[in-house]
């Protein structure tokens, strides 16, 4: 059984406070990895789901589900995938992300940086609308390998939207990292279980985790804003993608709807859980000298 949830196992507001002013600091020397999920998006006016739950409801309001379906996005999409089609589920997903997400002052502070890798697990465009006023930067995105016919896990992005190699994407001063896809710039989407099929078969050897993630994220921290770790996917991608990172791991919890699952992963991730609203961490990051 899970160990019960104890505020002692959580960092009060002041001291989330102190670490996040050093953490801003680190992440100015390009130290610290931010790894960003979709909760950000709920800091400006986004009008697109902003929680798993959000997206999961928008698949109910669209197509009949069954019970088993409802409440989970990548049952949902799966099941919508197996009953009509994958072009379906792409058109779903386009139409619930089709409002571009403003980027926030945070994004545009973390577009200013000399960050090495930002990773995004959201579908928004935000972050790379964000990076979109500099030359020297690209993005991976995850896809799918459903009917494409190559074997590939993901693909690179370069400034302007086009597909480039990753002997270009080497030179890149920042590399956004989109795990499962995004709206922009050709609707690259992860999200039915069939998607992550052969993604969680290999993930375990990190074959599907780029080269240049696994270059960049030595030695560098993490700090999770805006996620959420209550899906054993969810906690899956987390942990390969940091994985032997070497460096100290915190994340920005709300201890009011943090479940026993997600501490226990903390615990045995060493990650050190952040009791302060998102909000207020964002303030206090921005202001970090």
């Amino acid at each position: 059984m899970d160990t019960p949830l104890s505020v002692t196992d959580l960092m009060g507001l002041t001291d989330a406070e102190t670490v996040l002013t050093d953490l801003g600091s680190r992440m100015q020397t390009g130290t610290l990895v931010p790894y960003l999920g979709p909760g950000l998006a709920t800091l400006g006016n986004a009008a697109v789901p902003t929680t798993f739950e959000a997206l999961a409801a928008f698949f109910a309001a669209k197509v009949a589900l069954p019970r088993r379906a409802k409440g989970n996005p990548w049952a949902a999409a799966q099941h919508i995938e197996s009953t009509k089609h994958r072009s379906t589920v792409s058109a779903l997903m386009t139409e619930a992300f089709h409002s571009p997400v403003e980027p926030t002052a945070f994004h545009h502070h973390l577009a200013t940086l000399p960050l090495p890798m930002i990773v995004d697990t959201w579908y928004d465009g935000a972050m790379s609308a964000a990076l979109a006023a500099r030359l020297d930067w690209g993005e991976v995105q995850g896809i799918t390998r459903a009917g494409i016919g190559e074997d590939r896990w993901y693909r690179f992005y370069d400034a302007a939207g086009q597909e480039a190699d990753r002997t270009v994407a080497e030179a890149w001063r920042t590399v956004l990292y989109k795990p499962h896809g995004s709206i922009v710039p050709v609707r690259n989407f992860l999200i039915s279980d069939a998607d992550y099929v052969e993604v969680l078969t290999e993930i375990d050897i990190q074959t599907p985790i780029p080269d240049i993630v696994k270059d960049r994220r030595t030695n560098r921290d993490f700090l999770f804003l805006g996620c959420r770790f209550h899906d054993q996917l969810l906690r899956t991608y987390a942990r390969q993608i940091t994985k032997r990172s070497d460096g100290q791991r915190y994340a920005v919890v709300d201890p009011t709807i943090m479940t026993r699952n997600e501490l226990k992963f903390f615990r045995a991730q060493g990650i050190t859980p952040l009791a302060i609203p998102l909000d207020r961490a964002v303030e206090v990051l921005l202001a970090a000298p």
